[in-house]
């Protein structure tokens, strides 16, 4: 009888355990405890929450999410009123997540979700998926009777990017397009799409019937796009992270997948900078006129791998931060921290992490921390005595962020550079980056990240650059649609296309 009894409460504490949906009710007063929380957590620690939105913006939107909050029931109701607060804030580095518990439970879900990855090609959202009920490539124009366009506009909250950046948020949507679409409309059992073919201008209309979280993913990693776009998915191997060519007597192409070659220390950083040595003597040695700086699929990396790259396309002096401040000097709201050490011992530890806070931002003014003049990000550094300085072209697109789009920013400021692609999702003026910070709601358990250091990158101001915008291009290419059937690099072509109409 014991054991009978202890079988069935365990049962009942495994299900209220582990068998947690997003979808379950949750209530209006644990969602107002936690956004007061996730308010303080914002306004003491997030130096990021004013950049590009003002005061009176900021609580525009908190006005909006209490009234949201009135009139919602649910878990994933709460879920996307923070997810919409921390996009509206503008930082590629803002993140939302769910529990392991809620995370584990949707990635067990086995319907709901649309079955195919999508791609913007030339202005459209096209199927990214061969030998599916939809044909490869074609356009879609609505789905469950929503056009694409609404569809897409709503899901632009899951994915963050630097200030009013739009175009870096479909990397995410072409990844994550299924779960997006559950979070943001739920589960559906069928999905009515019209679609349009490339060679008609008729539109058709298809019933899809919902696949699981897993298989929707097995098609994502089968998707089309898979042979030109892999190299950001994948766990690049030290040999893939870099790479120099030379094309012909006057053009050479330095590619640039990620700056993570570690720090100075570290082996693969020396590796590095002996590449850069032996790529940039030989490039002055055989006098070429141009040089195609490609970091098209550089989400980011660690210092100093950015700026010094950057030393060796640069004439000038410079720093890789004008200037970089936090909201604090001691960390804020210590129990609310996401950290694996339990809360009554986190005040005996803290003290040295917040003398290190102290010591790197000595400096207070009106309530901001400004960093050491002593510290790396504020070093005066010299141009490499190998520098290039002949025609750069910059290849850009929207996954270019974090350290990638602060060394492309700085690139992108030669006058000697002509940017190609399209809009970064990084900031050009500055970003929040450096450390990031995690704190976990009490009630809800979700965890909101963010970096501290509100940095102000050292480059000059452009004609064209808005301070809230990613890298814009000097010349704007993406690629074609035939040539993503075909899976040729438009924007590489028409580089080089015009490197030869210039030398002539």
């Amino acid at each position: 009888m014991i054991k009978t009894i202890f079988t069935f409460l365990f049962s009942i504490l495994t299900i209220g355990g582990f068998a947690q949906s997003i979808d379950d009710p949750f209530s209006q007063k644990k969602m107002k405890k936690d956004f007061k929380i996730f308010k303080e957590i914002r306004i003491q620690a997030n130096s990021g929450l004013y950049k590009y939105r003002t005061k009176e913006q900021i609580d525009s939107t908190y006005h909006w999410a209490d009234q949201q909050i009135e009139k919602s029931s649910t878990y994933l109701d709460f879920y996307n009123i923070i997810c919409q607060l921390t996009d509206y804030e503008g930082s590629l580095h803002n993140n939302t997540s769910l529990p392991k518990k809620y995370a584990k439970r949707l990635r067990e879900e086995n319907e709901g979700y649309f079955p195919y990855p999508i791609k913007w090609i030339d202005g459209k959202w096209l199927i990214n998926y061969e030998n599916g009920e939809v044909p490869l490539g074609t356009e879609i124009i609505s789905i469950n009777g929503i056009p694409i366009s609404e569809v897409i506009e709503n899901l632009y909250k899951y994915y963050t990017t630097d200030g009013r950046n739009i175009t870096g948020k479909r990397i995410g949507i072409r990844t994550h397009f299924a779960k997006y679409f559950r979070f943001h409309y739920g589960q559906q059992q069928n999905f009515n799409v019209v679609f349009k073919r490339a060679s008609s201008n008729e539109t058709e209309t298809k019933s899809l019937q919902s696949v699981s979280y897993k298989a929707y993913y097995q098609h994502f990693h089968s998707r089309y796009s898979k042979p030109y776009d892999h190299d950001y998915y994948k766990d690049l191997n030290e040999n893939q992270k870099y790479r120099y060519k030379q094309i012909d007597a006057s053009t050479g192409v330095l590619t640039i997948n990620t700056f993570a070659m570690g720090s100075e220390t570290t082996q693969e950083h020396k590796n590095y900078l002996a590449f850069l040595d032996s790529t940039f003597a030989d490039i002055k040695a055989q006098k070429l006129k141009n040089l195609v700086v490609d970091v098209r699929q550089c989400g980011g990396g660690t210092d100093p791998n950015d700026v010094v790259t950057y030393s060796y396309l640069t004439q000038r002096k410079f720093q890789e931060s004008k200037q970089v401040w936090i909201s604090f000097n001691k960390i804020p709201l210590l129990k609310h921290f996401d950290s694996s050490v339990p809360k009554f011992l986190r005040p005996l530890g803290v003290g040295k992490f917040n003398r290190d806070f102290q010591n790197r931002f000595p400096k207070e003014k009106d309530g901001k921390y400004y960093i050491s003049d002593e510290e790396n990000e504020m070093k005066i550094r010299e141009p490499n005595e190998n520098a290039f300085t002949g025609n750069i072209y910059l290849l850009i697109s929207p996954a270019v962020a974090s350290a990638g789009s602060l060394f492309a920013a700085m690139v992108a400021g030669n006058k000697n550079t002509t940017v190609i692609g399209e809009e970064t999702m990084g900031g050009y003026y500055g970003h929040n980056g450096h450390i990031s910070f995690g704190y976990v709601l009490p009630k809800s358990k979700i965890i909101t990240d963010f970096s501290i250091d509100n940095i102000e990158q050292d480059v000059p101001e452009k004609d064209n650059q808005s301070y809230d915008r990613g890298i814009i291009p000097d010349l704007e290419v993406s690629q074609t649609y035939q040539d993503f059937l075909a899976h040729r690099d438009t924007q590489m072509a028409f580089t080089l296309q015009l490197i030869e109409t210039n030398e002539k």
